[in-house]
């Protein structure tokens, strides 16, 4: 039995289109392989899906650019001259922004001043001033940042010196000393005994770092 004939037109299931199209893409591939083999023929095929995905064949023998420069000569036209001047329209317009960036930056730097106007002049000012402002509010910022890293460091080793001051054997007093309306508890150990700079002994409650200061002359 011979192939049924199938009605051209679009098919409606997405499942069979999309097998449809793969198996006819191939099947073009094929026979495009083919003429290139037996007829030494130049081909190229460029096919997009519906879904935008894109497939090729070129003939072994040459190159997409080739193929589209041999079209051009062919009927006259040419594909690429639009293209071109658009991009060297972008590049002018990069280069302008470019040129009017370098001279902001060096009219920043007060260079390249001469040819600038009064009302010009008022605008750089300005903006410099802005710029300054946010520079000085970083900064404040940034110093108040290191200030409270600083503050905690601080507290930590404060801490640490605390308890490091007290072992855990041996006699010890505590004497509470009041600054600034701030009471503060220390930690002293006492060696008894131990003669002070006049040659007596340990003044009571007192430290041995402090016992020569607190040891006053009758």
């Amino acid at each position: 039995m011979g192939r049924g004939k199938i009605e051209i037109k679009r098919i409606e299931n997405p499942t069979n289109r999309q097998v449809t199209y793969s198996k006819r893409r191939n099947g073009i591939f094929k026979k495009a392989q083919e003429l290139t083999v037996l007829c030494d023929a130049k081909v190229s095929l460029i096919m997009f899906s519906n879904t935008g995905k894109f497939h090729e064949f070129i003939s072994p023998t040459t190159t997409t650019k080739t193929m589209f420069d041999q079209y051009q000569n062919t009927l006259g036209i040419d594909l690429w001259s639009t293209h071109y001047e658009r991009m060297q329209e972008h590049l002018r317009k990069l280069r302008e922004i470019n040129n009017k960036l370098r001279r902001d930056i060096r009219q920043r730097m007060g260079e390249d001043l001469n040819d600038v106007s009064f009302d010009e002049l008022r605008g750089l000012e300005e903006r410099m001033d802005s710029a300054l402002e946010l520079v000085r509010e970083r900064k404040v910022r940034n110093l108040e940042e290191r200030h409270g890293d600083l503050l905690l460091e601080y507290e930590a080793k404060c801490e640490d010196l605390q308890y490091g001051l007290v072992d855990n054997e041996g006699d010890y007093e505590s004497t509470i000393t009041l600054a600034n309306g701030a009471s503060n508890l220390y930690a002293f150990r006492l060696h008894h005994g131990h003669p002070t700079a006049n040659g007596g002994g340990w003044i009571p409650g007192t430290p041995p770092c402090l016992s020569g200061l607190l040891n006053f002359p009758p």
